[in-house]
Parts: C-alpha cells; structure tokens; sequence
C-alpha cells in the first residue's frame, strides 16, 4: 500500500486514495438508491415514493462538494443533512400501505452506507475510523427513527454493519501495511543507495580502462615502433602530458577534455573537432564532411566521451591501418547524432580482434556505451575500416534534472 511513495508521503497518498474510493462508493450507493426509489414506483403506480427520489437530491450534492474540498464544515454538513435526508427515504418507504418490512433490503441500506463512508479531513486510521463510526451511527439514528415513527418493527441492519466492519478491517489492513513499509523502506534505501555506488564504480573503471590504454597501452606501441635514436619531441610532449593528466586524476570529472561551460558543445570547440586537430599533428590527413554543426546538439559529457572515442579511432588508423588519410562523417537526425571513421587501408576481421585491437572495446565501445551511445565496427582485410558511432540526444533540462 505504499504506492512507491516516500514513507512521509505514503501515508497521505493512501489515505487520500481511501478518502476518493470511499466518496465513489457513496455516490454509487446513492445512485442505487435513487434507481431503486424508480423501480418501486414503476412497479406500483399508487405509492408515492417521489419524496424519497428528492431526498438523495441533496446527499448527492453535498457528496459531491465534500469529495472537492473535504473540510470540516462540508464532512459535518453532509452527516447532518445525509442523516435527515436518510430518516426522509427510510421514512417515504415504510409509510406505504405495503412497506418493505426488512431493513436490511439492499433499498434502505444503499442510502445508510453512502453515509457510513464519509471521509472527512485528517491523515491517519484513528480519524478515518472516528468519521466511520459518526456516519454510521447517524444512519442507523436516522433509519431507527424513520422505521419506528412509521410504526415498524427496527432490527438490526446486517447488511450496513457488514459493510461498516469491511471498511475498518480494510483501513486496519492498510495501516499494518504502512507500518512494514516504514521499517522496510531504509533497507530499499540503502539498497538503491548500493546500486548507484555500483553502477558509479563501474562508470569510473572504465572510464579509468579506457584512459589506460589511451595513455599508456597507445604510447608504448608507439615506443615500440619508434626508430633508433631517440623519442620525437611531439611524442615526449604528448606522454608528459598524458602522465600529469593520470598523476593529477582530473580524469574522474572530464575536466581534462577541452569541453568546457556553455561554449563546449559547439563545433569550435568540441571534443570531436579537438580530436581531429590532434590526430592532424600527428601526421594523419584527416578530411571532415557532413554536418559539423550536428555536434552541438550533444550534452557536454556526451561530447567529450565521443571526442575521446573519436581521438582512439584516428590514432588506430594512423598506427595499424597502414595508411595516413581517413575520412570523419557527422551528420544528425532527429533524434541522434552519428559519426563515422572511415579509412582505406589495411582492414583487418572484427572475429579475430586481436590484442592490438584494445582500444576498439575500451576506449570506443565501452567509452560509448557508458553515455547511451552505440559502436558498431565494418572491416574487410584489404579493404578499410568503417566505424560508426551513434549518440543520443538528450534534452538538456532533462540531463540536468536526471
């Protein structure tokens, strides 16, 4: 019964949904009322029972007014005009020269539990409970002192107190429920809490894997492959710079990326177009078409995660591809922006990815993965390499209300 709500709303969420349950229960039985009173009088054209059809007249108005604002003064209002409308139909039934002599007819019950089910003001069991008993004794007052002035013999109404006893074993119910999901609901709290550390961590490793091979895994093949006679100054400043980025750790906020403030998801000044101009000074051709400008569509994480993944594509291209030209693609759609690296060179099969190949799962797919994005791989032996890397785009008021 706790609806998913927070253990301080819940219990007003609930007792609200009782209160709107209740007050249609009401308005149903009066309705059956109403239609009884027709019934009766179709069947016996010489009783008068049009007294007792203008009687639920009222009781349904104020119902209605009290479900709207549920006050004190409308949930009083209606107990006292309910009961003597009540006495009024009871009263118009057992006049007749053939009344219906058992009270406990669905006729007379259907007005007495519409006022049974009053639900007045206040949050808690105890006080839906007092408003139970109130309407409920204010319709067996009522219908005692219609069927007696009428000269009948009053008994007990089962079908009113049957009705009576449901509604508080059901609000005793609920109350039980809602104490379980009080003690209940800081484990859920801890649980959730758990999740998000989880899923936190797993955000970091790989993004802490992806960076390892960027920087470590990607210049020692280029060490390996360097000529005798020294590093080139390029490639000792590019080290020296990678190492105080993973010794100063500002890879945990992305503030390491060249994505910043409002300005950081425009062209100019995006993860993607950085990558490019930094595979270009390595000495890689790198030719651009399609719509540049999609990238500004792009969150700022978004941005610098598919800067990042673009950056290991080229420098794959430019160390394993055995070619220094290749091709990068951006155009967007409605609801995503996709950008593919395309190259003419070596090729080699997605099947039999080899250790060489890290990059490809850490620093592109599962850098990708992380933001919402896909990656998916096209290589021929001989023939290029196409790689497309789709991204969401996601609203940013939505992003910074997540």
């Amino acid at each position: 019964m706790s609806l998913g709500l927070p253990s301080h709303l819940a219990v007003r969420a609930v007792t609200e949904s009782f209160s709107r349950a209740l007050n249609t229960i009401g308005l149903v039985c009066l309705t059956a009322a109403l239609l009884a009173a027709i019934a009766f009088q179709a069947a016996d054209p010489t009783a008068v029972l049009w007294p007792a059809m203008i009687a639920i007249t009222p009781m349904a108005v104020l119902l209605l007014l009290n479900r709207r604002a549920q006050t004190w003064f409308t949930a009083v209002s209606y107990l006292a005009i309910g009961a003597a409308c009540t006495y009024w139909y009871i009263l118009t039934f057992y006049s007749q020269t053939q009344p219906i002599l058992v009270s406990d007819a669905f006729s007379i019950s259907s007005p007495k539990i519409a006022l049974l089910v009053v639900a007045g003001p206040g949050v808690g069991l105890a006080r839906a409970v007092l408003w139970m008993i109130s309407g409920y004794l204010a319709a067996e007052i009522a219908a005692a002192a219609a069927i007696l002035q009428a000269g009948r013999e009053w008994s007990v109404d089962l079908t009113t107190a049957a009705t009576f006893l449901s509604v508080i074993a059901i609000l005793g119910l609920s109350h039980l429920s809602l104490r379980r999901f009080r003690r209940a609901q800081p484990l859920l709290h801890r649980s959730v809490r758990d999740e998000e550390v989880a899923t936190m961590r797993y955000r970091i490793e790989a993004k802490a894997a992806a960076l390892m091979h960027d920087t470590v895994l990607s210049h020692l093949a280029a060490l390996s492959s360097a000529p005798d006679g020294g590093i080139d100054p390029a490639l000792r400043r590019q080290i020296g710079r990678d190492l105080e980025v993973l010794i100063g750790e500002e890879w945990l906020n992305d503030k390491a990326g060249p994505v910043d403030g409002e300005s950081g998801t425009e062209w100019q000044n995006s993860g993607l177009r950085h990558a490019i101009e930094e595979s270009r000074a390595l000495g890689l051709e790198v030719e651009t078409t399609g719509d540049l400008a999609a990238v500004s569509a792009l969150g700022r994480e978004a941005s610098v995660a598919l800067g990042q993944a673009a950056k290991q594509c080229l420098v794959n291209v430019l160390r394993h591809a055995g070619t220094g030209r290749a091709e990068v693609v951006v155009y967007g759609t409605g609801g995503e922006v996709s950008v593919m690296v395309i190259d003419a060179g070596k090729g080699f099969s997605v099947a039999e990815t080899g250790s060489d190949r890290l990059g490809l799962r850490n620093s592109v797919k599962r850098r990708i993965e992380l933001v919402g994005g896909t990656v998916q791989v096209w290589s021929t032996p001989g023939h290029g390499t196409s790689i497309m890397i789709r991204m969401p785009i996601v609203e940013r008021d939505s992003a910074v209300a997540g």
